[in-house]
């Protein structure tokens, strides 16, 4: 029998994603791909794994899996998500080996919209146009063009040796950062007043109820037009800031439309598209301006520290009150008074 992960429980927005597919886009077709690349990188590099390799996408509706047959070897990282096996607090990012039978549940926790769980293999799917990548929106990639769902079950391949003992995953570029959201004006940023654009860079946005892999909706000012709301449809970017008629900006993600005909105040830059996609639904921020070369810059510095790696260290966690209560402490029993008899 081959190594499954079977899938018991699954919130909404639960997929499948790879590195995104690539080459595609002049016929219309979205790349999709991980909403943090950062810590989908992350994870798979602690799982032993390309950094582009399939991984589950584990949303704020949570996950729960077990391993059949063989004991499997997985990392996780991304937001502060609750993360437990067999009950027990596990680190929010962490290598473990799943053991058959073992329930591996994923929660939302503290804080982080999106985290990522990785195999120590290969997950056995048929790729589409080169990828595994799931854009529900086509019904393409993943399992059946879908998100996942109980009852799944995920065939794997090529499985390597898991990790002996539980351990930590740190990623300097995880480190949670409150710092503006970095963006470049444009390309349509003459379709704004200047006040407009001062609005935009003060303003406190939060994410809407409404958003998705597609865009994120973004709740605060009401962004006036200079020039009207409508241009002629050209191509989109990761990050592109469109803002329609009604003056709420759009920040499109990774499940993107191709082109687009709302004029584009704003870009987030490559190296903050990760922190943007982890901002809850009413979670407040703010965008600060950049130039296309201190863009360029701090992408080439996530970069460069992404391809340092990971580091794994043996979890030894705190005695907490939580821990403590999730563990077997009684090793024995006896009787005081029948002690107290034979003196």
């Amino acid at each position: 029998m081959s190594a499954r992960l079977i899938i018991r429980a699954a919130g909404p927005g639960v997929t499948l994603q790879d590195a995104g597919r690539r080459g595609s886009l002049r016929f219309g077709v979205t790349p999709a791909g991980p909403m943090d690349a950062r810590a989908f990188a992350a994870a798979n590099l602690a799982a032993g794994v390309s950094m582009g390799a399939a991984a589950i996408e584990v949303s704020l509706g949570g996950l729960e899996l077990t391993a059949e047959s063989d004991t499997i070897g997985l990392a996780i990282a991304g937001g502060e998500f609750d993360i437990r096996l067999d009950g027990a607090p596990l680190p929010f990012a962490c290598a473990l080996a799943l053991e058959p039978g073992a329930r591996l549940v994923i929660r939302a926790g503290r804080s982080g919209a999106w985290c990522y769980v990785a195999i120590a293999g290969r997950i056995d799917l048929p790729p589409t146009l080169g990828s595994l990548a799931t854009h529900t929106r086509s019904f393409m990639g993943g399992l059946e063009g879908r998100g996942l769902r109980a009852g799944d079950v995920l065939p794997l391949a090529d499985l390597a040796s898991p990790p002996r003992e539980l351990q930590a995953l740190e990623a300097p570029w995880l480190t949670a950062s409150e710092q503006p959201i970095r963006a470049v004006l444009g390309p349509q940023a003459d379709y704004f007043s200047q006040e407009a654009i001062g609005e935009f860079l003060s303003a406190r946005w939060r994410v809407g109820q409404r958003s998705d892999r597609m865009a994120y909706r973004l709740e605060g000012a009401r962004l006036a037009h200079a020039k009207g709301h409508d241009i002629v449809s050209d191509g989109v970017a990761l990050g592109a800031i469109q803002v329609p008629g009604d003056g709420a900006p759009l920040v499109l993600m990774a499940d993107r439309q191709p082109t687009g005909g709302y004029p584009k105040i704003a870009n987030v830059i490559g190296a903050d598209i990760g922190r943007l996609a982890q901002q809850r639904p009413g979670e407040a921020f703010s965008f600060s301006a950049v130039s296309i070369e201190q863009a360029v810059a701090a992408r080439r510095a996530l970069s460069e520290a992404m391809a340092v790696g990971v580091c794994l260290q043996p979890f030894r966690g705190e005695l907490s009150t939580e821990l403590l209560l999730s563990a077997n402490l009684v090793g024995g029993v006896t009787d005081a008074y029948l002690s107290m008899e034979k003196e």
